[in-house]
């Protein structure tokens, strides 16, 4: 899809006016202070007048989760001073503070399927685990380790080892100061000079105090996309009409209000002939009349059949090992008694209640209403969930609040699968990723691409079209999609690039979002090198180029190839090739197959193409 040259259908745009400091009271909402009983514990409101610290630096990164961390560490590679802040006191995002350290992958994620910054954080998990405690040996030697050996993820763990590992990754950089790390930190206004953000004026949600970060160029890798209307930058959020994306699945009315379901994951362990079941939490006679609360035909611990999507019988994988992150017989360790089990489930997902552009108290309120539900669910799997065995509830699972890192047991800040999307120089659309439209093994070729990943089109909410949930082909992220057509020094690094409601279910997962932010980050600090803003370097062929180079330098896969990882010795010059079209990969499969020889007339197609090439 071209760029929106016009306002369009579900396009939002904040105000562009200048900030009054002098006048301005604004309400933020501190999401770590919201309780299932006291949700308005969460709106804080500050004057933002008077003294205020200012600092300076080359790359602000607001927002410290998935892709804010590539982010910054990208930058921080460059040579760069690099301010990060984040609203909780846990880096990481989806993968710690919003508890889903049950990674969402794709298949070749090991060695191919994601950037060498990220497979090296995945392999110092591991090593945390295999160094600290005492592994099975049947189990120590196994290359790609589970501690969880869960079977929606390769690599499940405990939110704080990934916190741990993300902190030394970054403490190099730390270190030599080109990094500073800003807790507690909300963005609540932004002063803009034309089309160029000066500053952003941050509140510290511990102390009020308020802080003007200066930078050169900013990255908005917030969870719900909170810069963009501050900056005055459009954006999108729910679904778009079929009008607007041309997409076969998109509803023939779009709806802002269909958002994604966010959910606050929770921990437990399962304590044979123990009873740690909680009081009733609030809104549970309500949840449960509503037949919220199921195992979906699924068994606790058994394996079990149930309909597969044309309604074919399946096996049904036990629900206690969907997402469990400690499996006991992985260790012979007294600090790992107990199997230890995340719950993110449908069950606890909460349906129908947007939390973009409400009211600070407006998104309090159901901010509360998804962690009662969350302990919903916990009180039925404890009380009402039927047992293998035949009876109802399971006491034994205690919850694990030291899991989550919280008083209440549920993560720190909810599991966020929609944000608002940038309405970019490039909007990806259904047709560019799915298998019905991409009959080749790969997906749409996007020769600005700036990074790879693979995942279906995972819609956790209402569908306005049946089987809008549907497999992908592997595909890029094109530049195109991280460039805003009204902010100059404004870059997304999160799930706020350029999708649209379908393809955003594609793109939001783990490794997809941190190669979005390590990208974001090696783009600000490449376009400050060179002079050039960030439009200007997805313009220019020459500085596209040497871009695309510097990320394949950096160990960042532009192009699918299943035999070639970051490190091999062809990794730069096949991925080169291919996303230059000089020399594309086979349409029937993956492989490079770099012991081969290239065909003569394989090779004498690519010369042809190198030679019919406009000059740089």
């Amino acid at each position: 899809m071209s760029a929106f040259t016009e306002p369009e259908e579900g396009a939002q745009q904040g105000s562009q006016t200048s900030f009054d400091p002098s006048s301005s009271t604004v309400t933020v909402v501190d999401v770590m202070k919201v309780s299932v009983d006291h949700p308005a514990a969460g709106l804080k409101s500050f004057k933002v007048s008077g003294e205020m610290t200012s600092i300076e630096c080359d790359i602000l990164v607001v927002g410290g989760g998935t892709g804010g961390v590539a982010a910054a560490l990208a930058a921080a590679r460059a040579g760069y001073r690099v301010c990060i802040t984040e609203e909780t006191d846990w880096l990481g995002g989806q993968m710690t503070s919003q508890g889903v350290s049950a990674l969402d992958e794709n298949a070749l994620v090991e060695t191919t399927g994601a950037t060498r910054a990220y497979l090296d954080l995945r392999q110092a998990i591991r090593r945390h685990y295999l160094s600290q405690y005492k592994a099975n040996p049947a189990c120590a030697d196994h290359p790609y380790f589970n501690p969880g050996n869960c079977w929606v993820s390769r690599l499940a763990f405990e939110p704080a080892v990934a916190v741990r590992q993300i902190e030394l990754t970054l403490a190099p950089y730390v270190q030599q100061r080109l990094i500073s790390v800003h807790y507690r930190m909300k963005a609540a206004a932004a002063r803009m000079t034309g089309d160029t953000i000066r500053s952003i004026i941050m509140v510290n949600l511990a102390d009020g105090r308020l802080v003007e970060f200066e930078p050169r160029v900013c990255i908005d890798a917030t969870e719900l996309g909170d810069l963009l209307p501050l900056c005055g930058a459009r954006y999108r959020y729910g679904s778009e009409s079929r009008a607007i994306t041309g997409e076969p699945h998109a509803p023939e009315v779009g709806d802002s209000q269909n958002v994604q379901d966010f959910v606050y994951p929770f921990a437990v362990e399962f304590r044979p002939g123990e009873n740690h079941t909680i009081a009733k939490p609030p809104h549970y006679d309500a949840f449960r009349a509503a037949g919220k609360f199921s195992f979906n035909s699924y068994k606790m611990f058994e394996r079990a059949t149930g309909a597969g999507p044309q309604g074919q019988e399946r096996e049904l994988l036990p629900f206690w090992e969907y997402r469990r992150l400690i499996d006991k017989s992985n260790f012979v360790d007294p600090h790992f008694a107990c199997d230890v089990a995340m719950i993110n489930w449908d069950s606890n997902d909460l349906r129908g209640f947007n939390i973009i552009d409400e009211r600070p108290a407006t998104v309090c309120e159901r901010l509360a209403l998804a962690k009662a539900l969350s302990l919903g669910f916990l009180y039925w799997l404890q009380t009402e969930a039927p047992r293998d065995e035949g009876g109802s509830g399971y006491p034994e699972l205690k919850l694990r609040p030291d899991v989550m890192g919280t008083t209440d047991g549920l993560s720190k800040h909810p599991y966020i699968r929609e944000s608002r999307r940038l309405a970019a120089r490039h909007i990806i659309v259904e047709q560019d990723i799915v298998e019905a439209t991409n009959p080749e093994v790969r997906a749409r070729h996007f020769d600005d691409s700036v990074g790879i990943g693979h995942y279906p089109v995972d819609i956790h909410g209402r569908q306005d079209v049946p089987d809008t949930a549907q497999a992908t082909r592997p595909f890029q992220i094109p530049l195109g999609a991280l460039i805003s057509l009204e902010v100059a020094n404004l870059l997304p690094a999160a799930k706020n690039i350029g999708t649209t409601h379908i393809t955003n279910g594609a793109y939001r997962l783990h490794p997809i979002e941190w190669c979005i932010g390590e990208s974001a980050g090696a783009l600000a600090a490449f376009a400050l090198t060179a002079r050039a803003s960030p439009s200007e370097v997805h313009a220019s062929r020459r500085l596209l180029r040497e871009f695309q180079l510097s990320l394949l330098a950096e160990g960042i896969p532009l192009y699918w190839y299943d035999d070639v990882p970051p490190g091999d010795a062809a990794f730069i010059a096949a991925q080169f090739l291919a996303v230059t079209g000089i020399l594309p990969g086979s349409a029937d499969h993956l492989h490079f197959s770099p012991d081969e020889p290239v065909p003569r007339g394989q090779a004498a197609a690519a010369l042809a193409r190198l030679c019919q090439m406009p000059p740089a």
